[in-house]
């Protein structure tokens, strides 16, 4: 299992969308990286339904480059507050809210152990994040604590049964003569950061036990697609052949039959 802290490494060294950040003063650099995002991830915005923060106790886990916290600042929140594990994330956030006016109370915290007292928020948000955490499960068990009764969580966890994963088991498992190597193995060396995990429906759903209702979709991710830049952990130029020939068109056709995708998509009613 990966520690804690090389998990904070992997995360200091670049936040997640950092690549997309535009030249120019503050408002154009994350501009930029807002509009590659919500167009390399169409299904983000419907689901997170970031308007439903307006006038709730809003808390985001993992705020990253802060594209969606600023959606969530923009619906007019009672309170916002957002963590993440990195100084790095921190420091991005607070530029772009100083650039755009806008207000969020940021604190430096582990998904594992948020630093608010039990039932704080009507309304948590965290897209792509507790799937890096150590102790996943801990995490989960963390949002419902904060939650209040009738509250809703939105939560982002990588899906196992997704074409980014079987192209990673082909690359570094079958192709290296190791095929006994596990998809899980997989994920977890080659993803992204040191032990990233990813789950199937039944066993993500499983993690919020205890919740009045949790209901479940999932997507064909950009890595899924090889669209844009697939993460620090993936260059050269059998990627670059990869995306000329990769089968977009037959996988979004199989995703319309089948749950296929890196997106697994929770809606927490507590």
């Amino acid at each position: 299992m990966a520690t804690l802290d090389e998990v904070r490494a992997f995360w200091n060294r670049a936040s997640c969308g950092e690549v997309y950040a535009g030249t120019g003063d503050d408002r154009a650099k994350y501009a930029e990286v807002s509009r590659a995002r919500y167009a390399f991830e169409p299904y983000l915005q419907p689901f997170a339904c970031f308007e439903e923060a307006a006038g709730k106790d809003t808390l985001e886990i993992g705020v990253g480059m802060g594209s969606d916290h600023q959606m969530l600042a923009l619906a007019g929140p009672r309170s916002l507050h957002g963590v993440d594990l990195t100084e790095r994330a921190l420091d991005h956030v607070k530029a772009r809210f100083a650039a755009f006016g806008l207000v969020s109370q940021l604190t430096l915290a582990n998904a594992e152990k948020l630093p608010f007292p039990d039932a704080s928020f009507d309304f948590v948000y965290s897209w792509g994040v507790i799937h890096h955490s150590p102790d996943t499960a801990q995490a989960a068990r963390e949002i419902l604590r904060v939650l209040r009764p009738g509250g809703v969580a939105r939560v982002m966890i990588y899906h196992r049964n997704a074409p980014v994963g079987w192209m990673l088991w082909t690359r570094y498992a079958l192709l290296r003569g190791r095929p006994w190597l596990s998809l899980t193995e997989v994920y977890a060396r080659h993803l992204e950061s040191p032990g990233t995990k990813a789950y199937r429906v039944r066993e993500a759903e499983a993690l919020f036990a205890g919740a009045a209702k949790v209901t479940s979709q999932v997507e064909l991710s950009m890595g899924d697609l090889l669209e844009g830049e697939v993460g620090q952990n993936h260059h050269g130029w059998l990627l670059a052949l990869a995306k000329a020939l990769w089968p977009r068109k037959a996988l979004r056709l199989l995703a319309r039959r089948w749950p296929i995708g890196l997106g697994l998509l929770l809606k927490i009613k507590r």
